[in-house]
C-alpha cells in the first residue's frame, strides 16, 4: 500500500518508542528536587577597643559547632576562626564566615556572622572618622592661654597651644590625626579638642571687684 515510509532509524532510539515522552520524563523529576534550605544566620557581637579599630588587629575565635559525619551522626566540633580587623573598621562592621554555623539534616549550614562592638575609650569618642577629645580647663586658662597635650591611639604626643580665648563652645581641629578612613587607611579624619571650661563655685568680694576692673566696659 502507498503511504510515507519511516525509517527505522526514526522510529525507536535508545530511550524507547518516544524519545520525547522521556526527555520530559527526566527534565521533570530534575525539576521536583527542591534546593536544600539555608539555616538562619548566627550573628555575634565582636568587642573592638578604639585603639585596635585605629592600628587594626587579629582576633581568634574559638567555637562549638554540630557537624554530622557520613554516616549521619551528628557530633560537636571546634574550630578557630581568624578575624582580620581592618584599621579604621565602625561599629556595626560585619564580617562573615559561610557555612560555619551547626549542620543539620536535609539544610545548608547558617554561616557565622562577627558584627563589630566598639568599646567605650577613657579619652576619646568616635564621631564618624574624627577622634574627639575634651580638655577640662580652668577660667583663668580659658581666658589667658592654654597648651593641650594629647597622646595620640599610637602613642605619640601632641601639643598645641592656644592663644585664643576660648569660650563654651570653642574646638581646635588638627587635620589628619583622626581614625583611618576604612576605604583607603592612608587618609585619617581630624581630631577634634573641646573644653569644658571649669567655673569657680564662689568669688569673694575682691575677686569680683578685681574681674570688674579688668573686664568692664
Amino acid at each position: 500500500m502507498g503511504g510515507m515510509r519511516t525509517e527505522p532509524g526514526f522510529q525507536r532510539s535508545m530511550f524507547g518508542n518516544d524519545i520525547f515522552s522521556s526527555r520530559f520524563r527526566a527534565e521533570g523529576s530534575t525539576s521536583m528536587q527542591q534546593p536544600l534550605r539555608k539555616a538562619a544566620a548566627i550573628e555575634n557581637p565582636l568587642p573592638v577597643g578604639l585603639a585596635d579599630l585605629y592600628k587594626g588587629v587579629t582576633k581568634k575565635m574559638k567555637i562549638s559547632r554540630e557537624t554530622i559525619d557520613a554516616s549521619g551522626r551528628i557530633s560537636n566540633t571546634e574550630d578557630i576562626l581568624t578575624i582580620q580587623v581592618k584599621a579604621g573598621w565602625k561599629k556595626g562592621t560585619r564580617i562573615t564566615f559561610p557555612d560555619k554555623g551547626n549542620e543539620a539534616p536535609n539544610m545548608k549550614p547558617a554561616d557565622i556572622v562577627f558584627i563589630i562592638d566598639e568599646k567605650p575609650h577613657d579619652v576619646f569618642t568616635r564621631e564618624g572618622n574624627d577622634l574627639v577629645v575634651t580638655e577640662k580647663i580652668s577660667l583663668v586658662e580659658a581666658l589667658t592661654g592654654y597648651t593641650a597635650r594629647v597622646t595620640t591611639l599610637d602613642g605619640r604626643s601632641l601639643s598645641l597651644h592656644i592663644n585664643s580665648i576660648i569660650h563654651p563652645k570653642y574646638e581646635e581641629v588638627m587635620p589628619g590625626e583622626g581614625m583611618p578612613v576604612p576605604k583607603d587607611p592612608t587618609k585619617k579624619g581630624n581630631l577634634r579638642i573641646k573644653f569644658n571650661i571649669m567655673f569657680p563655685s564662689r568669688l569673694t568680694s575682691d575677686q569680683k571687684a578685681g574681674i570688674k576692673r579688668l573686664l568692664g566696659s
